[in-house]
């Protein structure tokens, strides 16, 4: 990737102790922002707006739920077909299936932490981490230290020290607990492009972040069902354009952010679709 051994601009979280400082909505003010923000607005609001909605609203929510949980698996490697996670009972064999069945304990999971993130963001993360260990070692649920590996092949962005994570982890959590007035897209990209370019934990990074992003969008009263699986726009997106986005968001330019912040846009956007898409097959009884 084109930032390996680059220096990252300053981060949201690095400037969250400012004084008086909304760093969250400044960022909302940027160039092409706020038509990603009406989009994703226009996308959810599709959605909740369908009659299917009115009736089945717990079905969209579980097919959601399971289109998230294979999206957020493919980004991180384990690129299964929709049917055969939908199939599948054991998750505890090679090291895909596992990566597939942790993305799915977040999803399940992530629906019962609303409360505690408005809270302790940082709880949150290590009880996200705690579901998606594959193991149960000393490191799990806790940040990572100095010296400790980090398994997250995909992502080979430069690996901040164990130093600067616990800094802007602290600055994460202050941002996530402040009355920002910034758009729920924006605060949930940057929860989510933040967790990526630490990588606080030793694995599973990358299924944290999305897990995070999906609590910061219900959270926030946008999707407050969880009927719109960003996770899944972002696997049809393509690794790709998501590692390219990703690039933006360490740069730390405006326009870098600007770039993450309206990928992270498309990624709900296309989510909403795929969820109209299965109302769509409800109504006409083909699902």
């Amino acid at each position: 990737m084109s930032t390996k051994g680059a220096t990252a601009g300053p981060s949201p979280s690095s400037r969250a102790s400012s004084d008086g400082e909304d760093p969250l909505a400044t960022l909302g003010t940027l160039p092409g922002v706020a038509e990603a923000v009406e989009s994703v607005r226009k996308a959810v609001d599709r959605v909740y707006g369908h009659r299917v909605m009115r009736r089945r609203s717990n079905e969209i929510t579980a097919e959601a739920a399971l289109r998230g949980a294979r999206g957020s698996a493919a980004l991180s490697g384990a690129g299964w077909a929709l049917e055969e996670v939908r199939r599948r009972t054991d998750f505890s064999g090679d090291p895909e299936a596992r990566t597939v069945g942790a993305a799915l304990r977040l999803t399940a999971e992530a629906g019962q932490l609303l409360s505690v993130w408005r809270q302790s963001p940082l709880r949150v993360l290590a009880r996200l981490h705690l579901v998606a260990a594959v193991s149960q070692g000393d490191d799990v649920g806790r940040p990572r230290q100095d010296g400790e590996p980090v398994d997250e092949p995909l992502v080979e962005l430069p690996l901040p020290g164990a130093g600067e994570v616990a800094a802007r982890l602290g600055g994460l959590s202050r941002l996530v607990l402040a009355d920002s007035s910034a758009p729920a897209l924006v605060s949930a990209a940057v929860v989510h492009g933040e967790l990526l370019a630490l990588r606080p934990f030793t694995s599973g990074n990358g299924l944290v972040a999305r897990a995070a992003e999906r609590i910061v969008l219900v959270g926030s009263g946008l999707d407050p069902k969880s009927v719109c699986p960003a996770e899944a726009g972002h696997a049809e997106l393509g690794r790709a354009a998501y590692l390219a986005a990703l690039d933006g968001y360490v740069s730390g330019t405006p326009e870098g952010m600007a770039a993450w912040i309206t990928h992270c846009g498309r990624a709900i956007g296309l989510g909403a679709r795929e969820s109209t898409a299965v109302c769509e097959a409800l109504q006409r009884g083909a699902a």
